[in-house]
């Protein structure tokens, strides 16, 4: 494997970042996980633009040029021949000291790792996901806010720990005022009737690219697609339900807290999501070289 640091490509047992590095210390920095379909980077401009987004929330100068970071990226996935795949794509605050000061980091780190990846088993995508409510609540905007990608995902493993020895597939966070958000690691939908919902960014959603996808291509289906405020109840009363994520795709729900989403089986809706999903992700992309 090769890894590209800051202009340079590592092995990885040679790939190493400073200990002093603020995004190891302190969560300062933010990052992209992007696929490769068929040898194509995979929505490529809206990853970017989130990137660059998440930096700029952070007051992080990202130290070489849009144009460099893509071709690092490419070059990576190259490199490592990565015709079906998973990017990650990283810059930290950069090396400093033990104080928290971001203006004691002169200069930020890049780097790009490019890989395989499976979250889940492919059999939960045939009969369907299993979630169940955390009792962690997602992070306030108001405090640390959810839509930057940022490297602090603490707020993602508290929630991740509380599903160790449950008989479920993933968590599903409330706001603090009892709204559903998002999953520890992916983005929420559900479906009653031909309205598609899936929870307003207000509440802190990281605005996904493949929920943007998503909502897209239902909108082309003929569904109504509404960002909303939703409540355990009208998860309990939906149709269908699903989650999506770069890594995870789109995977339908069959079951929140024990009860069963619709028939208890992937929905005929979710299923031509899925299909239309796989189509355009296969057909579409920045080719890998050039």
């Amino acid at each position: 494997m090769q890894i590209y640091i800051d202009g340079e490509y590592y092995g990885e047992d040679e790939a190493k970042i400073s200990v002093f590095d603020h995004g190891l210390l302190y969560g300062d920095g933010v990052f992209e996980g992007i696929r490769v379909y068929n040898g194509r980077v995979f929505e490529l401009e809206p990853h970017i633009d989130r990137l660059y987004a998440s930096a700029q929330a952070l007051a992080l100068e990202i130290p070489i040029s849009r144009t460099e970071l893509v071709e690092a990226m490419m070059e990576t996935i190259q490199r490592n021949g990565i015709h079906d795949g998973y990017v990650r794509l990283v810059v930290t605050r950069g090396k400093g000291d033990l104080g928290l000061n971001p203006a004691k980091c002169p200069r930020a780190t890049v780097f790009c790792i490019a890989d395989g990846i499976a979250l889940y088993p492919a059999e939960v995508y045939e009969k369907g996901f299993r979630i169940a409510t955390l009792s962690t609540r997602r992070n306030d905007p108001q405090a640390v806010n959810p839509r930057i990608k940022s490297l602090n995902y603490l707020n993602n493993v508290f929630g991740a720990l509380e599903l160790r020895d449950r008989d479920v597939d993933e968590g599903l966070f409330l706001t603090l005022a009892g709204y559903v958000c998002e999953c520890t690691a992916d983005n929420f939908f559900l479906i009653k009737g031909r309205k598609l919902m899936t929870p307003h960014p207000a509440l802190g959603a990281l605005g996904g690219i493949t929920r943007a996808v998503v909502m897209r291509l239902a909108a082309e289906m003929g569904l109504e697609v509404e960002e909303g405020f939703y409540t355990l109840f009208d998860v309990y009363n939906s149709d269908e339900a699903f989650l999506t994520g770069t890594a995870a795709e789109v995977g339908p729900v069959v079951e929140v807290d024990k009860r069963a989403v619709g028939a208890g089986v992937p929905g005929p809706l979710t299923r031509e999501i899925i299909s239309r999903f796989h189509e355009y992700a296969l057909s579409t992309g920045t080719p890998v070289g050039g």
